[in-house]
């Protein structure tokens, strides 16, 4: 009786492909599928692509492909919470999200974000693929911000709190489309917030001219009292007057003595 041949390589991947996706795993790795399917150079480079002009997987950056089910077909991409963690754990860096996508996952969702955004601790080219965009952003004291694991379709993911949020969109506050859209954040995140939980990122985070700058801007977003304890606490420090904006000069500028802020702006929020 004829020895029965091995299925196409093609057809291997493909399957072991359907079982990671029936395991919940939406990625997977060159180095991965070589080594579980045994597979040459040549040959996963023939079913990896077959896959994708099947727009069964698609690849997001060198060596890392995502799975795509059924259920996305139409915009042939996933969200980038189902696999930012995999994502990140192949490049070698820890993260956490951040900015205006971690203040919509905390229900200031009005600003929702265009891209996906990420916090690290050195600088990452933007990814873009399709309809996904992935911007990272670089940060030196990056375990100095508070965090919480939120659960997503695939899993846990580290998000910054509220607390920590609301610094980071001043300390990002240009990159991001400005003060105004920050205020526009600070209205619905500071639902979110706790008094004592902001006083102690404020103080954590080492800069004092953040925590200025934000405390203003939640009094003006309707949230006087959550920054009760806050006002104080920078007040016993008797910092040097801070620009509310400081890519602008100051000439002209009111002095708020509350924050010891120079006004050197006029913000107005979206909504």
């Amino acid at each position: 009786m004829a020895e029965k041949m091995d299925a196409p390589v093609p057809a291997k991947l493909a399957e072991w492909v359907d079982a990671r996706q029936a395991q919940g795993l939406y990625f997977f790795s060159r180095e991965e599928a070589v080594k579980n399917l045994q597979m040459s150079d040549i040959a996963f480079k023939m079913a990896v692509s077959r896959l994708q002009k099947k727009e069964r997987i698609l690849r997001v950056l060198s060596g890392f492909y995502i799975i795509i089910p059924l259920e996305f077909s139409s915009t042939r991409v996933l969200p980038a919470d189902w696999f930012i963690s995999d994502l990140m754990t192949h490049m070698g860096r820890p993260y956490y999200v951040g900015l205006l996508s971690a203040a919509a996952l905390h229900g200031a969702a009005h600003q929702q974000p265009q891209q996906f955004q990420v916090v690290t601790t050195g600088p990452l080219r933007r990814l873009q693929v399709r309809s996904l965009s992935v911007r990272f952003f670089s940060k030196t004291n990056f375990k100095a911000t508070p965090v919480v694991s939120t659960k997503v379709q695939t899993g846990f993911i580290p998000v910054s709190t509220p607390e920590g949020t609301a610094i980071d969109l001043i300390r990002y506050a240009r990159a991001i489309g400005g003060l105004d859209r920050v205020l526009t954040v600070l209205q619905e995140l500071g639902e979110s917030m706790d008094r004592l939980k902001l006083v102690n990122a404020v103080k954590v985070d080492g800069n004092l001219a953040y925590g200025q700058r934000l405390g203003w801007l939640l009094e003006r977003a309707g949230h006087s009292e959550l920054v009760e304890g806050l006002r104080e606490w920078i007040r016993e420090r008797n910092p040097l007057p801070a620009k509310l904006e400081p890519s602008l000069p100051i000439r002209g500028a009111e002095k708020d003595p509350r924050w010891q802020l120079l006004i050197n702006t006029e913000v107005e929020a979206d909504i």
